[in-house]
């Protein structure tokens, strides 16, 4: 995206990846909830998350070292004007789908469209800012965009292939589960059963085996996908030497219930993975197209209710710090104190509707620790009195007389979200406030959640070193009403979509960081969030005979690194 990339033309392999890594033996992970699709790439259903990265593949593909920089997978060469209007990709020789059949320029050119016309909603951005997508010579293909976007050009190249054979002239959006979408990528499904397992196999006649972006990479012979009711059934199933490896998200779990006895034994090996990316945001989520949580004033109440300190002291020990922004932890968080330089000319021209805080600054309350959380009770029930609230017969009401009530809808595994919010309804009992929590099994919960049918639920955002498009589908005002849409908030703020402008057509390095600070003080100061702790670093107990290498990725363990660079290595 700007300047040059770090590996040379000719490069071996990822920095991250060992190219001598043995291949074989095969792993199981586990995940909580069910599955009744095998399709990652529509709307319906609930699917294997881990599915998309090691099935199907696109026509770039990333280093986890590099923000901003794609490598050619699919692709063989990349061609692109001086402002990106268009980019041109060249196929390798010889890519094939995983039954054998070529992979050819007339699939990606049906790829385009099928995504970008009965594909998931996260397609659709795409594909509108595309003008056309053509051949131009044999295995090359050229796609003109209608947007000046310069992130454009490296989004094409991570749009899934699918195969033209197969689809066309059928309904990809409603397939059934047996209709599983063919992929070119080093694994393939080769048996499931739905809600139980998927059983993943690395194909021998994998077409990528031998470039660059491949070595060192996709070792192990098989992965299982086990499915679990909760995440504590699953963690027994872990002790027991049911699944080959666990992250864990909660530090004080870590140093406290990992003293069983294959641990002891050394069967199982604890592995600290450091990272430099942004916290992203994780907390509960209020659905601002709802009253009460159209108003700000009644989210800001909300967040001082929510007694941080005691509650992370509670479930954690203490011991992993707040998420304060959604690029917190890193050079794109918003910086403390008032907006400045770059970033105020940024926001300035949009203080009328800008929310309270974003040009002076906004911190997060801090409670004393104590369960009683007086002043942050005292500050949320001189918000909701400023919002026209008033408690009557000890419950908070609205104007009209009716009481203040919602559900906190969370999905059944989801344990410790629902231990954080039986410690919050406390608080909200002491405001007069009657939330109750609504568990639900996985798929009324994803219906649920993609029809924006909530009043608050669990929220987690993963942020990138290089965020761009994507922003739009999280909290762009065009995906507020978009059902299917990651903008759960219903955010519609004209400023956010302005700063993902200036992100977008930043020239440099600079100017980018600037609109991404400006970007990050407009949602913090939105209140859309009650945020949680953060994660530093990852935490994952595995087999020991499992292996990565000693040289890390800037993104630490990201949602492919573990199992992608692993290997399994015999003990003697």
């Amino acid at each position: 995206m700007y300047g040059a990339p770090a590996l040379p033309t000719d490069f071996a392999n990822l920095p991250y990846a060992n190219p001598n890594a043995p291949t074989g033996g095969s792993i199981v992970l586990g995940n909580t909830g069910g599955f009744d699709s095998l399709n990652p790439f529509v709307r319906k259903g609930t699917v294997p998350w881990q599915l998309r990265f090691f099935t199907h593949e696109t026509l770039m593909g990333r280093s986890w070292d590099e923000p901003f920089t794609l490598y050619g997978l699919l692709a063989e060469t990349i061609e692109t004007d001086e402002d990106r209007t268009w980019v041109e990709f060249k196929l390798r020789e010889g890519t094939t789908f995983s039954d054998g059949s070529p992979l050819g320029v007339e699939d990606v050119i049906f790829s385009f469209e099928l995504l970008g016309t009965q594909g998931h909603p996260r397609y659709l951005g795409l594909y509108n800012q595309i003008e056309s997508v053509v051949e131009t010579a044999p295995r090359t293909v050229r796609i003109t965009f209608n947007t000046e976007n310069r992130e454009l050009a490296l989004l094409a190249g991570l749009r899934p292939i699918l195969s033209k054979a197969q689809w066309e002239g059928r309904d990809f959006a409603n397939a059934p589960i047996q209709d599983i979408p063919l992929g070119s990528g080093p694994y393939l499904v080769s048996d499931y059963e739905p809600s139980r397992f998927v059983q993943l196999t690395r194909n021998p006649d994998y077409w990528g085996a031998d470039i660059a972006l491949r070595q060192g990479t996709h070792n192990f012979d098989g992965i299982k996908l086990d499915f679990y009711g909760d995440a504590k059934v699953l963690f027994e199933g872990f002790k027991a030497g049911e699944i080959s490896a666990v992250r864990e998200f909660n530090a004080e779990s870590w140093e406290t219930q990992y003293d069983f006895p294959a641990i002891t034994r050394g069967d199982i090996v604890k592995s600290v993975i450091p990272h430099q990316k942004p916290s992203g945001m994780t907390g509960f989520v209020m659905n601002t197209r709802r009253a009460p949580f159209d108003d700000w004033r009644v989210r800001d109440a909300l967040i001082h209710a929510f007694n941080f300190e005691y509650i992370n002291d509670t479930l954690t020990g203490g011991a992993q710090p707040r998420i304060t922004s959604y690029f917190s932890n890193s050079v794109l968080g918003k910086e403390d104190g008032p907006a400045q330089g770059r970033v105020a000319d940024l926001l300035l021209p949009y203080q009328d509707t800008l929310p309270v805080g974003t040009i002076e600054g906004y911190d997060l309350p801090v409670s004393d620790g104590s369960a009683r959380n007086r002043a942050g009770i005292r500050a949320a029930m001189a918000q909701l009195d400023a919002a026209g609230y008033v408690v009557q017969d000890g419950t908070m009401r609205r104007g009209d007389g009716t009481p203040v009530t919602f559900t906190i809808l969370i999905a059944k595994g989801s344990t410790e979200d629902i231990a954080i919010a039986e410690l919050y309804l406390r608080a909200l009992e002491r405001l007069g406030i009657g939330a109750t929590i609504d568990a639900v099994d996985d798929a009324q919960y994803f219906a649920r959640i993609a029809a924006f049918d909530f009043d608050m639920t669990p929220f987690r955002r993963a942020l990138s070193l290089s965020p761009g498009n994507e922003q739009k589908f999280y909290w762009g005002v065009a995906a507020a009403d978009q059902e299917g849409s990651r903008n759960l908030m219903g955010a519609r703020n004209p400023a956010i979509d302005a700063m993902i402008d200036a992100m977008l057509n930043a020239r440099d390095s600079a100017d980018f960081v600037a609109a991404t600070r400006a970007l990050d003080r407009v949602l913090t100061a939105g209140r859309y969030v009650i945020p949680f702790w953060s994660y530093t670093e990852g935490r994952i107990a595995h087999r020991r005979e499992m292996k990565f290498p000693q040289t890390l990725p800037i993104y630490g363990d990201g949602s492919q690194w573990m199992p992608e660079v692993w290997w399994w290595e015999q003990s003697q």
